[in-house]
C-alpha cells in the first residue's frame, strides 16, 4: 500500500475501522513508528472497531504488556513490548497462544519472534511539517 496521509485523530480512526474490516483470526499485526507516531491511538481504533463500541476504554498495555479484548471477531490481544526486558519474556505473554486471537503489537521489534509471526506491518511516522500522520500497510508473511 502506497503511504496514506492521516490528517488528524478522526482519519486515524476512520483508517482503523478501515483496517479491523481485513482482520481475521490468527493475524498478528505489527504497530511500527516512533513513541507519539499514533500506534496506541491506530490500535484503540482497530480495537473499537472490532468490539463494536466507538466509546470502549482501550488504556494503553505499556504496564500491563497485554490488554485482552473479547469481541464479535474472537479474542483481541493489544500488547505492548517497550517495556520488555528480554526477547524470552514474550513466551510468558501467551501472544501466540490462541490461533483464533487477532493480536496488535506496539514495539514488536523486541522480540524476533513476533515479528517474524506478523501477518501485516503498519508504520506510522509524522510526517515532515508535523501535520498528522503517515500510515503504510504491508502484508507479511
Amino acid at each position: 500500500m502506497m503511504p496514506r496521509l492521516l490528517p488528524d485523530d478522526a482519519a486515524t480512526a476512520a483508517f482503523g475501522a478501515e483496517l479491523a474490516t481485513e482482520l481475521v483470526p490468527g493475524d498478528l499485526i505489527l504497530l511500527e513508528g516512533d513513541l507519539g507516531a499514533g500506534k496506541t491511538a491506530l490500535a484503540r481504533a482497530i480495537i473499537r472497531a472490532l468490539a463494536g463500541d466507538p466509546n470502549l476504554e482501550v488504556p494503553s498495555p505499556t504496564f500491563a504488556l497485554v490488554q485482552p479484548y473479547d469481541t464479535p471477531k474472537g479474542p483481541v490481544l493489544h500488547a505492548d513490548l517497550y517495556r520488555l526486558g528480554d526477547p524470552r519474556e514474550v513466551d510468558e505473554l501467551g501472544l501466540l497462544d490462541n490461533p483464533d486471537a487477532i493480536v496488535l503489537v506496539e514495539w514488536a521489534e523486541r522480540s524476533p519472534e513476533i515479528t517474524d509471526a506478523a501477518t501485516y506491518v503498519v508504520t506510522l511516522a509524522i510526517p515532515p511539517g508535523g501535520a498528522g500522520r503517515m500510515v503504510t500497510v504491508s502484508r507479511s508473511g
